[in-house]
Parts: structure tokens; sequence; C-alpha cells
């Protein structure tokens, strides 16, 4: 079996990791190295204002003059990803960083994984960090599930469980 911890909005949770006063509020992030920067990541209070992913900072501020810019912060993603690690390792030495703000898992033993499982997600909650994850009989399906999961989810039928979700799904995952 394999499991998928996956960090939403990664770059966003690093970027307010110390801020919780703005988490009700509506906040965006740029990459400030590009030559034109376009919100690449936004909270939900801020797709509730109309701000969208793609949109400069004035579009983002014409929707609601409440919006938080926040630029990308390279050295808190690079801590939250090393905590990532640490916490996978402590489930199984065979793991992957597949990306930033996800790590697969592979289990030897396939005995209560999602107890174990269910023990890092709450170790993330406890440094205030959102986490999910999808446990499933190959990597795929796994990173699949945790996209899906709230905040754990275990799948024995990787085709039964998708087969019933719609195309629409797969995309909301891709970006």
């Amino acid at each position: 079996m394999f499991a998928s911890i996956y960090l939403p909005n990664f770059y966003l949770q690093a970027a307010m990791r110390h801020q919780p006063e703005l988490h009700a509020k509506p906040v965006a992030l740029i990459e400030e190295q590009e030559k034109k920067p376009l919100l690449i990541q936004l909270n939900e209070v801020a797709e509730k204002a109309g701000i969208r992913k793609g949109m400069t900072p004035s579009q983002a501020l014409a929707r609601s003059l409440d919006v938080v810019i926040k630029a990308r912060t390279h050295t808190q993603e690079k801590s939250i990803q090393e905590l990532l690690l640490h916490y996978a390792f402590t489930l199984s030495p065979f793991l992957e960083a597949t990306a930033p703000g996800v790590c697969t898992i592979q289990f030897t033993d396939n005995r209560d994984l999602t107890a174990k499982v269910s023990r890092v997600i709450a170790q993330f909650a406890e440094c205030e960090i959102t986490a999910q994850a999808g446990i499933a009989p190959t990597p795929d399906a796994s990173f699949l599930t945790a996209h899906l999961a709230r905040p754990a989810l275990e799948i024995d039928d990787a085709k039964e469980f998708l087969a019933p979700l719609p195309i629409e799904t797969l995309a909301m995952i891709g970006t």
C-alpha cells in the first residue's frame, strides 16, 4: 500500500504560516521573480471574493480592496518541506518527495495505516499546517485520494473509488 501526504496550497501555507490573523482575510500569493507577477495560489476567502489564479495583483484588488498580496517565501517552503519529510520518515523509510508539499510513502506493513497516517496529519495540525492524506494500492491512486481526503482516506479498490468521480475532479487536482 501507498500513502500520499498532501499539503494543499503549499506555497500559500508557507507564506501565511506565522500570520494566523490572515486566515479570515482574502489572501493571494505571487511569484515575485516573474516579469509580470500573477496570482499563483489563493485562500478560500479570496476565491469567494471573486479572485482567481492567473489574475494580476491589481485585478485582485479591483475585486476586493481587503485582499492581502503576499510573495512566496522560499525559506519557509523549504522548512515545511523538511517537516513533511521528517514526519513521512516516521511512517516508513520508503518514501519520495514527489512534489513541493507532496510526499509518497510505500508501506511494507499494512496494519493500521489510517491510524498511523492520521497521527501525522494531527502533528501537522499542531504546527498549524493543513495536511491531507490518501492511502491506496498504487502511488497515483493515493495521490488522487489525498486530494479528496478530509483529512485522511483509505481506499482498497482504486477503480471502484475513481469510477463515479466526474472528470472535472481530475482537472481540479492537476492545478
